[in-house]
């Protein structure tokens, strides 16, 4: 009577071995366990089909916390935005000078110290020092009418920004299974990465995760998608309002 359940642990312990043989490396079927399970079950389909999947997740998403670096017409963006429909807030660093944006609504603030003002149109000289120490630390109205305005207000577009850049090129593929920040994703690429990689979540909603741009034109990553968060219009004495246009335009 005992004999028969220690034919049945040896074969257990047997099986066990087996498949810890294939945990190690060793390329033995039936052992491996299903990379798809408790996924969202991305990772099955064509690259495709991912994006589509992906983008309609970043567009049905309220907000986004996106940061990383963008290079665009020679110039590298250093980016931490937290973005949503209603508006922005962050910080955007450009040539060694780091500024603050807010956006609520239609209105646009733009914060940075003196020397930002003195040069923000490549132009800077003597003369606009005393307007430039008016602006330094503030945040200042920028008019929807001064060519600063579309500058900006970019940076600050939910929309617009995913748009632009949650864009791969050239014929799409899969590539492998990988992390971000510990979430398991499944990885697109254009034309073998040279057009660009896009990171998927496996985990929950198929959101973005991390981007490399095509032709080495920055690397984002995206995180809080969905997670709403607070715009404070600033205190009057905080607030330079210029009326129709800027000084320095």
């Amino acid at each position: 009577m005992t004999a028969i359940p220690r034919r049945r642990t040896g074969r257990a312990a047997l099986a066990g071995a087996v498949c810890a043989l294939a945990v190690t490396g060793t390329a033995l079927t039936g052992c491996s366990e299903d990379p798809d399970a408790g996924t969202n079950g991305v990772g099955k389909l064509p690259a495709d089909q991912i994006q589509s999947r992906t983008r309609a997740a970043a567009e049905s998403a309220d907000a986004v916390r996106l940061s990383g670096n963008v290079v665009t017409s020679g110039r590298t963006y250093k980016l931490d935005m937290s973005l949503k429909s209603g508006g922005a807030s962050g910080s955007v660093t450009a040539e060694g000078a780091t500024f603050q944006l807010l956006r609520i609504g239609e209105q646009l603030f733009l914060k940075a110290d003196s020397d930002f003002w003195t040069h923000a149109d490549g132009e800077g000289d003597g003369s606009d020092a005393a307007a430039a120490g008016k602006l330094d630390g503030k945040f200042v109205k920028v008019p929807q009418g001064d060519p600063s305005y579309k500058k900006f207000s970019g940076f600050t577009d939910m929309d617009v920004l995913l748009e632009g850049l949650l864009t791969l090129h050239g014929s799409l593929d899969t590539d492998g299974r990988h992390q971000q920040a510990g979430v398991r994703t499944v990885r697109i690429t254009g034309d073998d990465g040279s057009g660009g990689t896009l990171d998927v979540s496996l985990e929950g909603k198929a959101y973005p995760l991390r981007l490399v741009r095509a032709g080495g034109a920055g690397t984002l990553t995206f995180s809080a998608w969905g997670k709403d968060f607070t715009l404070t219009e600033p205190e009057k004495d905080e607030t330079v309002d210029y009326g129709k246009q800027l000084p320095t335009s």
